[in-house]
């Protein structure tokens, strides 16, 4: 489990496929890591690609930190990352929050992101994505997993699910991720998106982000939405399905 020193901070990678003449990077979402691209989307990629997954600072296992949640602030985190490893440009998959960290990354380092795909990433000005960070409780985390359960067929065992309640009342009540978040809210107002000239945009049919797809879709240059069965857990609902979209995009815009 590779851990390297990204703007001072221990960051936890993982590679496949490193001899891969081009490079995708997969951004995984808010209270994720790395492993919601482990299985089946990152293999599939792999066939193809180097492909390069990180876990977010204080997410799976990279290193704690009280302050940085901004958009900026994990932009810059990416940007270290290509940095450290010596990747003059890359392809950029991100899902749920990582789909805004990964376009805030294409407008601050055009020359960096060749292209961009997103996944079922939600409008921070909506209040429903805002009071997640403001309701988090325990019970919230249990009824969260209990619907997790349901859509993805996943369950947690008891001491993952501690785990993650210590990691979480952490990020929620530890950290300045509540302030950093509301400093974002109009991201997609305020940014020009269409200085970006092409994404795919990928999401569930059945996710209550349908609504950030079409405001992305209008305000992107050129983009293309590819709709699939479920919900804002297609990642996980539908991995093979999300990874041959991602490979045929990318293959057929290299």
């Amino acid at each position: 489990m590779p851990v390297i020193k990204v703007n001072g901070l221990a960051i936890h990678m993982q590679e496949l496929n490193p001899q891969g003449t081009l490079t995708v990077v997969l951004i995984h979402g808010m209270f994720s890591n790395l492993s919601v691209y482990y299985f089946n989307i990152a293999a599939l990629l792999a066939q193809h690609f180097h492909v390069l997954m990180y876990d977010l600072r204080s997410h799976g296992l990279s290193e704690e930190v009280n302050s940085g949640y901004g958009l900026a602030d994990m932009s810059d985190d990416f940007k270290g990352l290509l940095d450290y490893l010596h990747l003059p440009e890359v392809y950029v998959v991100g899902y749920s929050f990582g789909g805004l960290i990964a376009l805030k990354s294409a407008l601050r380092f055009p020359d960096r992101v060749k292209r961009l795909a997103i996944i079922d990433t939600p409008d921070p000005a909506d209040q429903q994505t805002r009071d997640v960070i403001n309701v988090y409780s325990r019970e919230f985390l249990e009824n969260y997993i209990a619907n997790y359960t349901d859509t993805t067929r996943f369950s947690m065992g008891k001491r993952q699910l501690e785990k993650n309640h210590r990691k979480y009342e952490f990020l929620f009540h530890q950290t300045t991720m509540k302030a950093d978040m509301l400093r974002d809210q109009h991201f997609m107002e305020a940014e020009n998106l269409g200085a970006i000239r092409h994404a795919l945009l990928i999401y569930g049919k059945q996710s209550n982000c349908l609504h950030a797809a079409k405001k992305l879709q209008e305000r992107l240059g050129d983009s293309t939405l590819q709709l699939l069965d479920g919900d804002h857990n297609i990642p996980i609902q539908q991995p093979d399905a999300v990874g041959s979209a991602l490979v045929k995009y990318f293959i057929e815009k290299r």
